[in-house]
């Protein structure tokens, strides 16, 4: 390996890189892009029954509080409301639409709680959030601790509210004349037209199948109804999930010879309760230890011995192995050195999920995460163009006369006459800093961070979410627009700069003068280095000569407040407590950090703002060669190198990347594109945060790997993957904006740091709306 892939290697690709499964976009009380349409329960994303319940019942909710929303008079034969799927959710729903008074049916392709019924006999059932109580009718009393109690509770709330539903299988939902119109597979198709619709089926398309040779026998299943049907059989379970090993338990309990195959060298993400019972079967420590030893320091499949059951069966654990074929009394396996392992079978159990119903929520129009139209396509081609436009007219002019704001002030200041006519008046200074594109392309930046920041505050209140996006506003507003725009034009003109003011040496130090060294007129865009540090304003340290007031103050900056800053918090105290470019992420991109790509490829990516980090320190050592020798190569072509040229680090970084790129993607592929991927000072503070006690410090007794803290991350970080090893998540991209935390709906995340002894010390400011609860 050469020493920039172990860079590499060091810096960031080490982590995990889990991809996010493709489920339908899902709004704020299950809206979805289809009008009318709303989504509840495990196809929301969250696999939790009181969170399905809840998300049921407040859907119906939401609905009768539509301001566009009328019942029927009963005059024809349109439904207010079509539930489809008679779950958890689906019958809260229906219960929630019978107290309204909802002319309403349910609809049902198998039986009411399908899912459930199919649960192993004597399944654990957790109800998470502990101390939650879901709205609605539908709770979980002291028999919902296993598959048959929870039944029976359930079956009786739906017989007390008399919820009976329709057997159809719906295959499609469309809008037709300001209708929804349900479809059945019947043939001819049954149709059902409905005000509004809830869809609440769950997770229930195909099971995974496991793409070998021998798949589609008879002996391969994919859920386990009774395991004292295999006692004393051979039993392979593929999987690494609760279900594996709740089915893998079962079975050895009752009597089956078992191997538990997972692809991954440890078992990372059953709940702890399953691992303890787990446990609970072995007779010797032997084979305790060769459960808990990691995979990396066994030999051969023969260091994998069988644990005994107390009731004759035995469970033998074989992690970093896949199927490779199953035949009638047999099934291969294929360790990760390409050893091949067979073993006489009786019956395969794949227990690896099942797919979402993704097609028939394609045919009925409703958006997935990840996938694009050809309208989606076309429309981020435009946004493109509209930056493109946008980041020329603000540096070039790009525009002409037409779109010139000299002109506009122009105009305005002798339609004012004498009121702008005093060059001390504020007003004067306001209009004059109006006559450069920059002050209305800030003046838009700042609005966007207070009004979306607003609406994230309403959306997300909690005092960490609160205060750090007033935080964000304030710095925005105040050192980032008033300051560089109104404070300091206004004070140069009306005399704080001049010869023999005070504030001369201070001013003389940071903003040159533009009007022959009077010191009215200067650079006072400079300000922006008070926040935005080096290398992400270079501009401070790029002058003919050196400014020793910015390149003190930004050594300052960049190599002791901001490293110590990440060693204490992360990376995140400056990106999303400080920085311009985290504002507009955390507010206006609020809404888009979930179409983030995750993966290896794009973790390979993150590699680009280290190559701008090089290239700044490159021109940095050029100018401090200009600065050296005046007359030499550095000093007569630095100004090409760094300038105005399509080929200089201002249109390539400044424009290009952090501008036409950064935020034309904005709402396509998150609000984080350019500090994720190109940012040099995020690329510094990746190095710093190597060495950062931050951490995310998961309670990995509450993760019920549902992957919402993976795919709601800006940056791209597998969060999940952390958060099931219950190992703290240290990833250096992190920018701490408390997506994951806020998300979570266990409050398995939390943010902390590693105090001087090691100890764990989390943040007092709270972050997670569960943990608040709690």
């Amino acid at each position: 390996m050469g020493l920039y892939e172990r860079y590499q290697h060091w810096l960031h690709p080490r982590w995990p890189a889990g991809s996010v499964e493709k489920l339908p976009v899902v709004g704020v009380e299950g809206v979805t892009n289809v009008p009318g349409l709303r989504i509840a329960g495990d196809l929301s994303g969250i696999p939790l029954l009181k969170l399905a319940a809840d998300s049921g019942a407040r859907a119906v909710r939401a609905i009768l509080a539509e301001k566009g929303f009328t019942r029927g008079d009963g005059s024809d034969d349109v439904l207010d409301l079509a539930i489809v799927g008679a779950g958890v959710a689906g019958v809260a729903a229906a219960i929630e639409a019978r107290k309204a008074g909802l002319r309403m049916e349910l609809f049902e392709a198998a039986q009411p709680f399908h899912t459930i019924r199919n649960f192993p006999k004597g399944k654990p059932i957790f109800s998470y959030p502990s101390g939650m109580r879901p709205a609605g009718e539908v709770d979980f009393g002291p028999r919902s601790t296993v598959k048959e109690g929870l039944l029976e509770e359930l079956e009786e709330l739906r017989a007390a509210h008399a919820i009976e539903p329709t057997l159809a299988r719906i295959v499609a939902i469309e809008r037709a004349h300001g209708l929804l119109v349900l479809r059945t597979s019947d043939d001819p198709p049954a149709l059902t037209r409905a005000r509004r619709v809830i869809v609440a089926i769950g997770r229930s398309g195909s099971y995974r199948k496991l793409g070998v040779p021998g798949q589609q026998l008879d002996k391969v299943y994919h859920r386990l109804y009774d395991p004292a049907e295999l006692h004393g059989q051979d039993v392979l379970v593929v999987g690494g999930g609760d279900s594996a090993l709740e089915s893998a338990i079962a079975l050895a309990t009752c009597g089956a010879d078992v191997t538990l195959s997972h692809r991954k060298a440890e078992l990372t993400r059953p709940k702890p309760e399953n691992t303890e019972k787990l446990t609970r079967l072995v007779r010797d420590e032997a084979a305790q230890v060769a459960i808990e030893q990691p995979r990396s320091e066994r030999v051969g499949s023969a260091a994998f011995p069988a644990i005994q059951s107390q009731r004759g069966g035995s469970l033998r654990l074989l992690p970093s192995t896949e199927v490779k074929a199953i035949r009638a009394g047999e099934v291969d396996l294929v360790e990760s050195e390409g050893t091949t392992t067979t073993l006489p079978n009786d019956a395969v159990f794949a227990m690896i999920g099942r797919e979402p119903p993704l097609d028939f929520l394609r045919r009925s129009g409703v958006a997935i995460h990840g996938e694009r139209s050809t309208a989606s396509w076309l429309g981020l081609a435009a946004f493109l163009l509209f930056a493109t436009w946008l980041y020329h007219w603000k540096s070039y002019g790009f525009t002409g006369a037409w779109m010139d704001p000299a002109a506009w002030t122009a105009a305005l200041g002798v339609a004012l006459g004498d009121a702008v006519s005093n060059p001390t008046s504020l007003l004067h200074t306001l209009l004059r800093s109006a006559s450069g594109a920059s002050f209305y392309y800030t003046l838009a930046y700042s609005l966007c961070v207070l009004v979306f920041g607003i609406r994230r505050m309403r959306l997300r209140s909690t005092p960490y979410v609160r205060r750090q996006t007033i935080a964000l506003m304030c710095v925005q507003w105040l050192p980032l627009f008033l300051l560089p725009e109104i404070v300091l034009p206004w004070l140069g003109r009306n005399g704080f700069f001049l010869e023999g003011a005070a504030l001369r040496p201070i001013a003389d130090l940071f903003f040159e003068s533009y009007d022959g060294g009077i010191g009215i007129e200067r650079a006072y865009w400079r300000s922006y280095g008070l926040i935005l540090a080096w290398p992400l304003m270079v501009y401070n340290w790029f002058t003919p000569q050196p400014m020793w007031g910015w390149l003190v103050l930004g050594s300052l900056q960049s190599f002791v407040i901001i490293p110590w800053m990440v060693r204490r918090w992360g990376k995140g105290a400056m990106c999303s407590w400080l920085c311009s470019c985290g504002a507009l992420a955390e507010t206006l991109g609020d809404g888009q950090r979930h179409k983030m790509p995750h993966g290896p490829a794009w973790n390979r990516l993150n590699m680009l703002g280290q190559w701008i980090l090089a290239a700044a320190l490159l021109l940095m050592a050029l100018r401090i060669w200009g600065w050296a020798a005046p007359g030499s190569w550095a000093a007569r072509h630095f100004d090409a190198l760094v300038g105005d040229g399509v080929l200089s680090y201002k249109y390539l970084v400044d424009l290009l990347l952090a501008g036409i790129i950064g935020v034309g993607l904005y709402f396509h592929y998150s609000g984080r594109v350019w500090c994720r991927f190109a940012c040099p000072l995020a690329a510094l503070m990746n190095i710093y945060g190597r060495f950062s006690r931050f951490r995310i410090f998961p309670d990995k007794k509450k993760c019920i790997s549902c992957n919402l803290c993976t795919a709601v991350c800006h940056q791209g970080i597998d969060v999940m993957s952390f958060a099931n090893k219950g190992v703290p998540m240290e990833d250096p991209q992190c920018v701490r904006c408390s997506a994951c935390v806020h998300t979570c709906p266990t409050g398995t995340l939390a943010f902390g740091r590693y105090g001087r002894g090691g100890d764990i010390v989390l943040d007092r400011l709270a972050a997670s709306p569960v943990r608040m609860r709690e």
